[in-house]
């Protein structure tokens, strides 16, 4: 098998699954491969990303820290994504984001993905879209998890 290009990388991921090969075509230029340590942490709870990343391979886990103690809300692997936060102005993350292994990502600064969907609407709505369906994903997670931690059966 062949070296994989970044653009079959993009275009084989989960979440740019459905965009045309024009808005593809937009992304991979804003696209760079990141690599993390096992244990390495990505992102730090209280600050907000100034990137977004979709997992190739290995995996994260997205964790709620306190001064006791960390949860794990939710663990994540290849075509899926992180680093939504990155989108909007001044919004910090509650979350900490750590590698569990070594893991592989397609990194994209927040700001050049902000202007890449401020001059492209029909990009816009498709990376939107597919991220209102991160964001909820994530907040069934938490609460999941706080139910368990609560003693809730769900």
């Amino acid at each position: 098998m062949g070296h994989i290009t970044l653009q079959e990388k993009l275009e084989r991921h989960g979440f740019t699954q459905g965009l045309t090969e024009a808005q593809i075509s937009e992304l991979v230029n804003l696209v760079h491969e990141v690599t993390f340590a096992e244990d390495e942490t990505i992102l730090v709870e209280g600050e907000r990303s100034r990137a977004f990343y979709l997992l190739t391979g290995g995996s994260v886990s997205v964790e709620l820290r306190t001064p006791r103690y960390v949860v794990c809300v939710e663990a994540l692997g290849p075509g899926q994504v992180f680093g939504w936060s990155a989108f909007l102005e001044h919004q910090d993350t509650l979350f900490q984001v750590r590698a569990r292994e070594r893991t592989t990502a397609l990194r994209i600064e927040g700001g050049a993905l902000q202007a890449a969907c401020k001059a492209d609407d029909s990009l816009a709505a498709a990376v939107l879209w597919r991220t209102l369906h991160v964001v909820a994903g994530r907040v069934k997670a938490t609460e999941l998890r706080f139910a368990e931690m609560c003693g809730i059966r769900v």
